[in-house]
């Protein structure tokens, strides 16, 4: 059995330890506060555009757009949305198997790297990590994906990419967050369910003004700034979640495990105090 001395130390040091995780949830549960109403806000656009986006392709018809088309051939970009701190339990690492799991070989990725846990862990493994914009995970601003949608679309447009991917995880609500996997160029065209279409909207086809490749050329990489940006912001809120539930978990463990060593500790004085007292009876029944 370990000594008195070695446990009250053991407990002083875990309880230290469940004080700073209890101020780190504190301090992720105000994050996630505003992050989620950021996220929550953003998220209707976020869908909109995308509706709109497949609503446009399908009365289109047959576009010839290198934005529509693309080069399978060539390697594939992926923006991989991580965090720039851990203590967020399987947040990263979740982000990282969703990259290694998808079906683009290694040597055929080129990564865009939005956190620095995720470069750094894909650059590890292997993987070529074209840009890193780990600054954008300080507090997301529109600004940064029009940043990030730009260097890939030049990228793209330059032929050194041959598609565009978005690797995020989609906050759902404060325990349930989904890595997500999406392809943004070249855009593909949706089918819609059957019952939100009747058959006079299967005839319509939309009429561009100018002509439909060069309102592609302004549209899409609009399109791809939004998708980017929403990704930005429900990766942000699943951040802030993550860590708060990895925070509020080992603040539980220690007070488990305080209360283990306390009853270690009590027991351990028992037996001390039963010893000298038995001590004290020997040497007493000895001089007499």
């Amino acid at each position: 059995m370990a000594s008195m001395r070695d446990i009250k130390r053991r407990k002083q040091s875990i309880q230290s330890t469940g004080q700073i995780t209890k101020a780190m949830k504190l301090v992720s549960t105000v994050k996630l506060q505003k992050s989620k109403t950021k996220a929550d806000q953003t998220k209707p656009y976020f869908k909109y555009m995308y509706a709109a986006m497949c609503e446009i392709l399908s009365k289109s018809g047959n576009i010839d757009h290198p934005y529509l088309k693309g080069d399978p051939s060539k390697k594939k970009g992926i923006i991989v949305i991580s965090s720039n701190r851990g203590l967020a339990g399987g947040y990263n690492s979740n982000i990282v198997k969703l990259v290694m799991g998808s079906d683009i070989p290694k040597e055929d990725c080129v990564i865009y790297a939005v956190g620095r846990k995720g470069k750094e862990a894909l650059a590890r493994r292997g993987y070529e990590v074209a840009e890193d914009y780990s600054e954008a995970m300080g507090g997301p601003i529109f600004d940064d994906a029009i940043a990030i949608g730009r260097k890939v679309i030049q990228d793209f447009n330059d032929g050194k990419i041959g598609s565009i991917y978005l690797a995020y995880t989609d906050f759902k609500n404060t325990v349930s967050h989904i890595p997500t996997f999406s392809q943004l160029l070249p855009v593909s065209d949706p089918v819609k369910p059957e019952e939100e279409e009747d058959d006079e909207d299967k005839l319509l086809f939309m009429n561009f003004e100018p002509e439909a490749e060069e309102a592609f050329s302004m549209i899409i990489p609009l399109y791809v700034n939004s998708m980017i940006y929403g990704g930005l912001m429900q990766a942000f809120a699943s951040e802030n979640g993550a860590r708060m539930q990895a925070m509020d978990s080992a603040t539980n463990n220690a007070t488990e495990m305080i209360s283990d060593l306390t009853l270690k500790f009590n027991r351990a004085r028992q037996s001390a105090i039963t010893q000298e007292i038995t001590e004290i009876v020997g040497g007493a029944n000895a001089i007499s």
